[in-house]
């Protein structure tokens, strides 16, 4: 009996640990002083990797694709001279229908933060457009935190617009300079560059927070970091219904006060009706990853559910995997950690992905899907270097 006894236990032991998440490592297709990753899978699956890379003088933007084989050759983008590369606010690749379009930050003016969007397009991937301003304000002034969703045959570009943080002739001065508000915009892009409708979708924003579009079952769905007069910076989401879009919401009320941008932006991925949004919040004090679902394309919220145990910096990421199962990633320490998460708030065992650095260098851990795999991308800072994983849905 005691061996039998035994002998269950051992079977039991061996299938739970059969059954542990396995962290498979890939040869990352980036070169030396890389950074600044961002990863997407697009509407048929296929994944691709951007990031930039710097040398001597100048700074290039670099993507690959994903298939069985392992991360493609590099392919260049674009490069420039005079390009803002900040830790936070990176470029981007969007894939359309086999349409490309990416985007940078250059340089506009002597100030610190006088820079402008470019967009660049392709239509196989290889040959790529003379980049274009996407705004026409033509100030000096602060202009990125981009999301790119395709929309249609179309691009839908989101991003933070300063334009009305400037005064005529003044547009050298650094943030201390600012008289007025950081704004969220939006436009329609085609797959040549060329802008098809324009809007502003909110005239107070936080400063230098990412922003987030998805796609729902009722059309697109903007998430950022909004700024009440009073300083509480929570998330909120406009939609766009029928061709106009909704007066700005919260995603939930945390109340958080803070004079300055905390520079953790929300991430969020819609799956038919379903839309779930994970962001950072250190209201009263209390550091935490939030993930908040919605059952009627951001119309309005459930509770939203904390992940993190330990102390946590944010820089999160959220997969939908179907319309009640989400991935949230986010950073404890040194470390990127991922977690399942139901829509009825109930938890899996969280997981460490890698280790990666709380410096600013580190930059904003990524996450997409990949059929059955998670794909994971990081900047590890002592290589100098993105790496790259995969985790198996099968055992996660």
């Amino acid at each position: 009996m005691i061996r039998n006894k035994i002998f269950v236990l051992l079977i039991f032991a061996f299938a739970c640990q059969q059954k542990a998440p396995s962290i498979v490592q890939l040869t990352s297709p980036a070169g030396n002083n890389s950074e600044e990753p961002y990863l997407f899978s697009d509407e048929t699956g296929n994944v691709f990797l951007s990031w930039v890379e710097r040398a001597d003088s100048s700074t290039t933007l670099h993507y690959s694709s994903l298939s069985d084989a392992g991360w493609a050759e590099p392919t260049v983008i674009a490069s420039g001279k005079e390009w803002f590369v900040n830790w936070a606010d990176y470029p981007m690749l969007s894939v359309n229908k086999g349409k490309y379009m990416a985007h940078f930050l250059d340089k506009s003016g002597e100030g610190t933060f006088a820079y402008d969007v470019k967009l660049t397009t392709s239509t196989d991937g290889k040959t790529w457009s003379t980049p274009t301003i996407l705004h026409d304000d033509g100030k000096q002034a602060e202009h990125g935190f981009v999301s790119l969703l395709p929309y249609g045959d179309n691009f839908l570009v989101v991003w933070l617009d300063g334009r009305n943080t400037v005064m005529e002739g003044m547009e050298n001065m650094d943030h201390e300079g600012h008289h007025g508000s950081m704004s969220l915009r939006a436009a329609v892009v085609d797959g040549s560059g060329a802008k098809l409708n324009e809007w502003e979708l909110d005239n107070k924003t936080c400063d230098c927070c990412q922003t987030i579009a998805v796609m729902t079952a009722n059309g697109p769905a903007v998430i950022y970091r909004d700024r009440s007069d009073d300083e509480i910076r929570d998330m909120s989401i406009v939609r766009l219904i029928d061709n106009s879009w909704t007066q700005p919401v919260p995603v939930y009320s945390d109340q958080w006060k803070i004079a300055g941008c905390p520079v953790n932006g929300p991430r969020a991925d819609a799956k038919g009706n379903t839309l779930a949004v994970a962001w950072f919040t250190a209201a009263e004090n209390q550091p935490q990853v939030n993930v908040i679902f919605s059952s009627d394309n951001g119309e309005t919220f459930g509770q939203p559910v904390r992940v993190n145990s330990e102390p946590t910096i944010g820089r999160v990421d959220v997969i939908l995997l179907d319309e009640h199962t989400a991935v949230v990633s986010w950073m404890e320490g040194e470390m990127i950690k991922a977690m399942r998460i139901n829509n009825d708030g109930s938890l899996g065992d969280p997981i460490q992905v890698a280790a990666a650095s709380e410096a600013r260098s580190s930059g904003f851990p990524q996450m997409t899907r990949s059929a059955n795999n998670l794909i994971f991308a990081w900047t590890d800072v002592e290589a100098k270097t993105i790496g790259t994983a995969q985790l198996s849905l099968d055992n996660f």
